[in-house]
Formats: C-alpha cells, sequence, structure tokens
C-alpha cells in the first residue's frame, strides 16, 4: 500500500478521505468521538502528510488515487462508509459512482460533484494548477485536484448508495448548491445545512455536532 494509514476503534467501518493541503490528522477530533462505535480508519492522500510524495505527476491522478481507497477497503471487515471533505468528499463520490457497490454510505462535506461542461472543468483544473502553493503542497501534488471527466455527474441519477450532504452556512455558497442539486438529482441523497459550519467545520467548531451526524446516519444505512 503507498499511503500511510490510521485504524483504531471497533464496529462498522467508517473510512474518512481529507482534502487537499490537509491530513489525515483533520480527522483526528471526529475519529475519537467515534472509536467506541466503529472501526475509524483515516489516510494520508499521496503527497501529503505521512504518505510518500512522488515526483512523476501522473502518481496524483483522481483514478490511482480511487485505487488507493480500493486497497484500504479490501482490509476491512465489511463495506464502509465513507466520509470525505472538500476534495476528499469529490473522491468519495466518485468513488460511488465508478464502484457502486464498495461502500455502504456517503458522508460529504463541503464539497462539489465536479462539472459535466468541459469549459468549467478547464477553468477549475486551471485553478487548481495555479494555486498549489495556496493549498500548501508542491506542484505535482495539485494533480490530485484535476478532473478529466464528468462521470460524477453524468451518473448521478444512477447513484443509489445512501448519501449524506453537508454544506457550512459560513462556508462558499457554492456548497450549498451542490447539495441541493444532489439532493434532487441522487435517488437516495438528503442534504443538511450545518448552521454557522466554516469549510474545517468538521475540525474546528462542529465537531460533535458532525461526529453524531455521522454515526446516525452509519446507524440508518445499516437498518436498510
Amino acid at each position: 500500500m503507498r499511503v500511510n494509514v490510521i485504524e483504531c476503534g471497533s464496529g462498522p467501518p467508517l473510512l474518512f478521505v481529507h482534502g487537499i493541503g490537509d491530513t489525515a490528522a483533520t480527522w483526528s477530533p471526529v475519529m475519537t468521538l467515534l472509536e467506541d462505535r466503529h472501526t475509524v480508519v483515516s489516510f494520508d492522500l499521496i503527497g501529503h502528510g505521512g504518505s510518500p510524495v512522488p515526483d512523476e505527476p501522473s502518481q496524483y491522478t483522481r483514478d490511482r488515487t480511487l485505487e488507493d481507497i480500493d486497497e484500504i477497503i479490501a482490509g476491512l471487515m465489511a463495506r464502509p462508509i465513507l466520509v470525505g471533505h472538500s476534495l476528499g468528499g469529490y473522491l468519495a463520490l466518485a468513488h460511488a459512482a465508478t464502484r457502486p457497490d464498495a461502500s455502504s454510505g456517503l458522508v460529504v462535506l463541503n464539497t462539489g460533484p465536479g462539472f459535466r461542461n468541459p469549459e468549467k472543468r478547464e477553468a477549475w483544473n486551471d485553478m487548481s494548477r495555479r494555486n498549489a502553493h495556496r493549498f500548501g503542497v508542491v506542484p505535482q501534488v495539485a494533480e490530485l485536484n484535476i478532473q478529466g471527466d464528468g462521470i460524477v455527474m453524468e451518473r448521478l441519477t444512477e447513484m443509489n448508495v445512501p448519501t449524506l450532504f453537508l454544506a457550512g452556512s459560513a462556508d462558499r455558497p457554492d456548497y450549498t448548491k451542490a447539495g441541493q442539486y444532489l439532493e434532487a438529482k441522487m435517488p437516495n441523497c438528503r442534504f443538511l445545512s450545518i448552521e454557522g459550519g466554516e469549510h474545517a467545520m468538521h475540525e474546528q467548531s462542529h465537531t460533535a455536532e458532525i461526529a453524531e451526524i455521522i454515526a446516525n446516519h452509519a446507524a440508518t444505512t445499516a437498518q436498510t
């Protein structure tokens, strides 16, 4: 396995995916509150934290990262709920779009489903490459943020995995719009606005609230 993985606790598994420029540690406060009920697993995306930082940009594609998630899931006792923030939320959605039976549910925070329009997608890619320094990563790591297709958008109506979309009311309104859009398009998606939540609300101001929301979603998913 090419990435650094952290696992603790016991019970139905939750697999946490962080955003660009963060590390697995961003999930530590939430994981601590859940490890008495769940096996909680997080990992450092390639180029982050305790994971290697290859020089070759091709090591940082979305699809190669989805294979990292596959490897982690293969070592778990049951299908996990994927919990992703920002880029991690997009990766969780992309994993469910391309591997519909691999996870038992999704919780995504302050993220977006990508772009169906190629021009908007390329504008996003250009911005991502220009802003590697703002993400706090070396240039090749910004390739993790690159989107080569609109696969999530194209498959939303087919994605039946139980999904909970959380957006902080104090974060960019784009995320609230994305959550409302997914709730309308996905067969089994619920949108929830977190009052006063900022971009890293799971790590800062709303840790306990979000931990309980995740636990409740896991419990509801287990009953279906």
